[in-house]
Formats: structure tokens, C-alpha cells, sequence
């Protein structure tokens, strides 16, 4: 009786039935999960706020700027918007660069991209800061509704928890950068033929600059 071999199914190259290399499958996979925790946390936020009554202004919490005082209204969270857009530009041309195996572009553009995370990272302690001073926290909310009536702790709480999250991925987009740029000025991606890993960076950077596209609608436009 005929034996028929059975041949295992075998990925060409490391890579997946989608043509999409193993590592960069696995960061959308993670980033898609990522998307339901931010996801939830800005479906919480927005029912609580629309089931409450009052809200506060945010033209009122958020119209204070280093140098310039008050009366400003957004415009200190729009030049930290701002310098986050500009941050993943400049990642997208590390990435472009990588594609041209061209190591000093890459160092370039790394370089920018992490200066533009610290700036953000440095102004969202600053906001943080003023807000504190002010006497808001978790469990305290000096700022009254629209209607001068009491606020309640909802804002805060969402407000420090949620920007707080983003902001610890911001970080770890930081130091993750900070890494493909230790790797590319040591050669390494010279020695392996690619730059794949920049570009897994990339998605995650950008990935955090698309969230706080939510973020600063949900906070500080609505």
C-alpha cells in the first residue's frame, strides 16, 4: 500500500500567507489591540460625559502657555499637536531612508524624531504641572462647569488617566527610537541588509500620533 508523504506548510522566508513579514504582522497585531484599550477608555469617557449634566469649558482648563500666560485657549496643546505630526513626518523619511539603506539619512531623521517626542513629552509635563498647581488631580477637579455650577471628578480622572497613557507610549516610542538609532549607528541593519525594524518603529510611532488625533479631539475640542 502507497505511503503519500505529507509536505508541512512552510512560510517562504520567515514570511506570512499575506506576503507581510513575521515581526510587522505581529506589531499590527499588537497594535490593533492596543486601538480597543485606547478604544474603551475614550467609549467610557465620552458616555460619562454625555450621561452628566455639566461639564467643564475646555477653553476655560486649557488656556494657559508657558511664557505667555493666559487667555490663549488651545494654543498650547496645538503646538504640541503640532510637534507630534512633525515627529512622525520625520519618521516616515527615517523610514524612507532605511529603504535606500542610506545610514546618515536614517540618523538624521531619528534624531528629529526623537527630539519632537522629548518636546512633546516635556509639555505635556508642563500642562501636567500647571494643572496641578491649580489644584487639579485624580479625585480633584477645581473647575466648574459651563454654567458655573460644581464639576464633578469625572474630567480629571479621565482627563489624567487616558492623556497619562498616551503619554507612557509616547515614552516608549522615545526609547524604542532611541534604539533603532544606537542599532543604525552601530551597523547594524548595514550588516543584516535591511532597516525592517526602523520600519516596525514607524508603525508604532505613528500609531501613537493617530491616538492622539482622538485624544485631543475628545479633551479639548468637544
Amino acid at each position: 500500500m502507497a505511503t503519500t508523504a505529507t509536505t508541512p506548510r512552510m512560510w517562504n522566508g520567515g514570511r506570512s500567507p499575506f506576503n507581510v513579514e513575521y515581526g510587522k504582522l505581529m506589531m499590527w497585531y499588537f497594535l490593533m489591540s492596543d486601538a480597543f484599550t485606547f478604544g474603551a477608555f475614550l467609549i467610557s469617557y465620552g458616555t460619562t460625559r454625555f450621561a452628566t449634566n455639566g461639564w467643564p469649558n475646555p477653553n476655560k482648563v486649557f488656556d494657559k502657555a508657558p511664557f505667555i500666560g493666559g487667555g490663549f485657549p488651545l494654543v498650547y496643546v496645538s503646538f504640541m499637536t503640532f510637534v507630534l505630526i512633525i515627529s512622525s513626518v520625520t519618521m516616515v523619511l527615517a523610514v524612507h531612508e532605511g529603504h535606500k539603506m542610506n545610514r546618515k539619512g536614517v540618523v538624521k531623521y531619528l534624531i528629529l524624531t526623537i527630539i519632537g517626542g522629548l518636546i512633546f513629552l516635556g509639555s505635556q509635563a508642563w500642562e501636567w504641572t500647571h494643572l496641578y498647581m491649580e489644584g487639579a488631580w485624580w479625585g480633584r477637579n477645581p473647575f466648574p462647569n459651563y454654567d458655573g455650577t460644581i464639576s464633578t471628578t469625572n474630567f480629571t480622572n479621565f482627563f489624567f488617566t487616558i492623556t497619562g497613557f498616551h503619554g507612557f507610549h509616547v515614552f516608549s516610542g522615545v526609547v524604542i527610537n532611541v534604539i533603532m538609532l544606537i542599532m543604525t549607528l552601530k551597523g547594524t541593519f548595514d550588516k543584516r541588509g535591511h532597516y525592517l525594524m526602523v520600519e516596525k518603529a514607524g508603525l508604532y510611532w505613528h500609531f501613537v500620533d493617530l491616538v492622539w488625533v482622538f485624544v485631543f479631539t475628545c479633551f479639548y475640542l468637544v
